[in-house]
């Protein structure tokens, strides 16, 4: 049993890299696709809208799914789903085409993302300890690794068509071959008694999880919302506001995103001795601390810091709430993470559009104070995850653990 949970493990990390490294693999190659259909920047904004939709939508529909069939169906099969249907932005030769092949693989992405993160909670659950939050990082290890595949896709003198129909043959391939490691499905057994016992008040009634998941789901939008504001704002900050070359500038991304994974990496043994509402608090805190340094700081060194401490307190928050909300109700572990995991997605792709509407009517630096309040606000509330079912959890894993 140790050695199949530790494969289940390994499988889970594998198919977090391969979610990122497709959608990576997309993100590499939005300047070509837009040179190949033809397309203004303000045309491929609102093409991209589509995208987050399908997404949205495979995420509703994975979730239950997950539920029904279990992770070792839904999830190798949105793999297989999302290395398919990489190739068709690129096959794309008009706005209309490209649309609907954005559509497409925004709903296989969506379905391999929330199927993952449930069936990391099963694993995360099976394990006794804290694992999310490294599962999290490796998404990010694998947009790095798509940057790799089509620089040398490119040096190989690969053609945009060759190269995404290649890395998604490749996703494919690696989807599959995953597949035979992942948890067996159990929905009548063991973690349907979980869900009665989490959901049981003392007096044995049932307790109402879906106001709360909901609640989770709002502090997702919230969080994401900032992930996505500082992905589109971060080189334009320091650009626009503090002057600084764009070569310089691009550094300031990379410093929120390399704060970000080096986070998730240790979030985990932190959750383990201090807890997930602690991880929250302080975290969302430290973001509010460095976004207003951003917002606030004339300088080019205090902006580096901000964006730092900005990427490193929200690290591991996504992390938390996706896990709080799949240990809700085991049973129903697939369903409340597609309903945390696309309340979230909404933020991220808002995020980057409040900022600008915001900058119509005040600077750019000075727009990142909602940001902060944002933060602060789910400092606040951070006390979501210290109700019921998170104490149940946190005791089952102590028992485990031990």
């Amino acid at each position: 049993m140790e050695r199949s949970l530790r494969a289940a493990r390994v499988a889970t990390y594998v198919y977090f890299v391969l979610c990122g490294t497709l959608m990576g693999a997309w993100v590499v190659h939005i300047p070509a696709v837009e040179e190949r259909v033809g397309i203004s920047h303000a045309t491929l904004g609102g093409l991209l809208v589509l995208l987050g939709l399908g997404a949205f939508a495979g995420m509703r529909m994975a979730g239950p799914l997950t539920d029904r069939l279990g992770a070792r169906v839904v999830v190798p099969a949105g793999g297989v789903l999302c290395g398919a249907t990489l190739v068709l932005p690129g096959l794309a030769r008009d706005p209309w085409t490209l649309a609907g092949a954005l559509f497409v693989f925004g709903v296989c992405n969506g379905c391999l993302d929330v199927s993952m993160n449930a069936h990391a909670v099963h694993v995360e659950k099976a394990y006794g300890r804290p694992v999310m939050s490294g599962f999290h990082a490796t998404f990010s290890v694998g947009g790095v690794l798509a940057s790799l595949v089509a620089a040398s896709a490119a040096s190989a003198g690969l053609d945009l068509v060759a190269s995404m129909a290649a890395t998604g043959a490749v996703g494919i391939a690696i989807a599959l071959a995953s597949a035979r490691a992942l948890l067996p499905a159990d929905p009548a057994g063991a973690d349907a008694r979980a869900a009665d016992e989490a959901e049981a008040s003392p007096t044995g009634k049932r307790r109402d999880t879906g106001g709360r998941v909901w609640l989770l789901a709002v502090l997702a939008l919230m969080v994401m919302l900032c992930e996505g504001a500082a992905n589109d704002w971060s080189a334009l900050h320091l650009k626009d506001v503090l002057g600084a070359p764009a070569s310089t500038a691009a550094f300031a991304y990379g410093t929120f995103a390399a704060a970000m994974t080096i986070g998730r990496l240790v979030t985990d043994r932190l959750v383990a001795r201090f807890g997930s509402p602690a991880i929250l608090r302080h975290g969302s805190a430290m973001a509010a601390v460095g976004i207003t340094l951003v917002a606030l700081g004339p300088w080019m060194w205090a902006a580096f810091a901000g964006w730092a401490l900005f990427g490193l307190g929200l690290s591991g928050c996504v992390p938390q709430l996706f896990s709080a909300a799949g240990h809700a109700a085991p049973a129903a572990a697939g369903a409340n993470v597609s309903r945390v995991a696309g309340l979230g997605y909404v933020g991220m792709l808002a995020g980057p559009a409040v900022i600008g509407w915001l900058t119509h009517l005040v600077a750019l630096n000075h727009a990142f104070v909602l940001l902060t309040l944002l933060c602060v606000t789910t400092a606040v509330a951070a006390g979501v995850l210290r109700t019921g079912p998170e104490r149940t959890r946190r005791s089952e894993m102590a028992r485990v653990g031990h």
